[in-house]
């Protein structure tokens, strides 16, 4: 179970079936770190590539926030299936397209295809340390940032992700954000 926090469905509940394994980035956090991002892009003219999408919580977040363009990774069906019924009953349909796949191969496969202002990342806290290395990679090195994006790796605490990129960290419990920068050098290739 999650909540919209704010804009068209403030405060609507979505239950998702009791057999998925999810844990949606909790209200707190959701909160904080939207009010980051709202201070920083006007959320009806951005694009938003929200990785490990999960059941949709930061993808219907943003929609309901009026973002236009969100792209959803995720690899469980079920989870897609459920996005995808969430985002048509709450008429999003639109405004949030799912992609199933792996992040990883999903990321290797449409590098260069398109840029986005944010990226936003909530993989599995047992993913191991090296994969959170790869992705943080894969995004920066193959222009999913646009000169003015950021990508966002939501991670356990305890867990510190040191890059050149690296930012800024927010910590709100045992969950952290840390916020990285596109690279110089590929932006100016553009």
């Amino acid at each position: 179970m999650f909540r919209i926090i704010s804009g068209k469905w403030k405060a609507k509940k979505i239950a998702a079936p009791k057999n998925f394994d999810v844990r949606p980035t909790t209200d707190f956090a959701k909160e904080a770190l939207f009010s980051i991002l709202e201070n920083k892009y006007d959320m009806q003219s951005i694009s938003v590539l929200d990785l490990f999408a999960g059941i949709g919580s930061i993808s219907l977040e943003l929609a309901s926030r009026g973002c236009q363009d969100v792209t959803s990774v995720e690899m469980n069906p079920k989870h897609t299936a459920f996005i995808n019924s969430t985002a048509s009953d709450l008429d999003m349909s639109v405004q949030i397209n799912v992609q199933r796949g792996d992040v990883f191969d999903w990321l290797k496969k449409f590098r260069n295809k398109k840029s986005f202002e944010i990226v936003f990342s909530d993989a599995p806290f047992e993913m191991e340390e090296k994969k959170y290395h790869e992705l943080i990679s894969l995004v920066l090195h193959n222009k999913y940032l646009k000169e003015n994006g950021i990508l966002i790796v939501e991670h356990q605490s305890r867990m510190k992700l040191d890059h050149p990129n690296l930012i800024d960290t927010r910590k709100y419990g045992n969950i952290t954000f840390s916020f990285f920068e596109p690279n110089k050098q590929d932006n100016q290739e553009l």
